[in-house]
């Protein structure tokens, strides 16, 4: 086993970080889109709102636990856009994680899809319809509420993300709040449960455009159609637009109230070498 995990081995370093991001992802949707087809399925018997909230914060705490380590568990293109427009990420890797993200979201929306299979021709009568009593794409994609305009979708979802990022930015700024190593994927899944309970009841709270269109194309796929496309008067490009939209306005905001104001580093520790020399001759270092 162990020579034949040796041959499975990948030195490539991009390709380790997209199967992280796929991955993680993964997680992410599985536990997040398999609360919402429990609950749809069941018809609030075995779970509520609040379960679908705790699925999805759960799944991006073990989904960044999962791909942390490798890819720094950005799981979200808005994430990665703006790390890129911060510096911190590289612009050529964008395209991959964003495709690798989009690939996760999509298998794991197609295994719940398989897991609850039984679960939703039972529910929707056999019939895989997106808006009525019976709708069952909302199990894997967010749709607007029917009172939310196109516009209000946009807003709803710009505000969302760029309290995330906001969230994102804080924990991992070591120079305003340093936490234990262990702690930020949990906090980041916190951060991603009050924003469900806070903003969840008009759009859903994608707040990530690979969380909401690999799930849809799976369900475009799988027999419910293009209305997954057309409802809510197109509402498809809204959950991929706007939170890139409020990604950007988030970390700018961070950095212009907070990250830019941190008082210049000083080095308080220098390697043994230049102390003895500063000792010996006086040098300041």
């Amino acid at each position: 086993m162990e020579r034949l995990l040796r041959k499975c081995h990948i030195r490539n370093q991009l390709v380790r970080e997209c199967m992280a991001e796929c991955l993680g992802v993964y997680v992410l949707i599985l536990f997040g889109c398999g609360s919402v087809a429990q609950v749809t399925t069941t018809e609030d018997k075995k779970g509520q709102y609040l379960s679908i909230n705790l699925g999805f914060a759960l799944g991006v705490t073990f989904g960044v636990f999962v791909s942390r380590g490798v890819s720094g568990a950005h799981l979200n293109p808005a994430v990665s856009l703006s790390l890129c427009v911060l510096g911190r990420h590289p612009w050529l890797k964008l395209p991959f994680y964003v495709f690798f993200q989009v690939l996760g979201a999509f298998l794991a929306a197609a295994t719940v899809g398989l897991q609850y299979y039984d679960a939703i021709q039972t529910y929707s009568g056999g019939v895989l319809t997106v808006t009525g009593p019976t709708a069952t794409a909302g199990i894997f994609s967010t749709y607007p509420a029917d009172y939310l305009s196109v516009w209000g979708g946009v807003v709803d979802q710009v505000i969302g993300t760029a309290a995330l990022l906001l969230c994102i930015l804080a924990l991992g700024d070591r120079r305003n709040s340093p936490l234990p190593d262990g702690a930020q994927p949990v906090l980041v899944g916190a951060a991603v449960l009050v924003i469900g309970i806070a903003m969840g009841s008009n759009s859903g709270y994608a707040l990530n455009p690979a969380r909401d269109f690999g799930p849809r194309l799976f369900t475009y796929i799988a027999g419910w159609g293009v209305d997954v496309f057309k409802a809510g008067s197109g509402w498809w490009w809204v959950p991929i637009v706007a939170p890139c939209v409020g990604a950007l306005l988030g970390t700018l905001i961070y950095e212009l109230m907070i990250e830019v104001h941190h008082p210049p580093l000083r080095l308080t520790s220098r390697p043994r070498v230049w102390r003895s020399l500063r000792a010996r001759w006086g040098w300041s270092v």
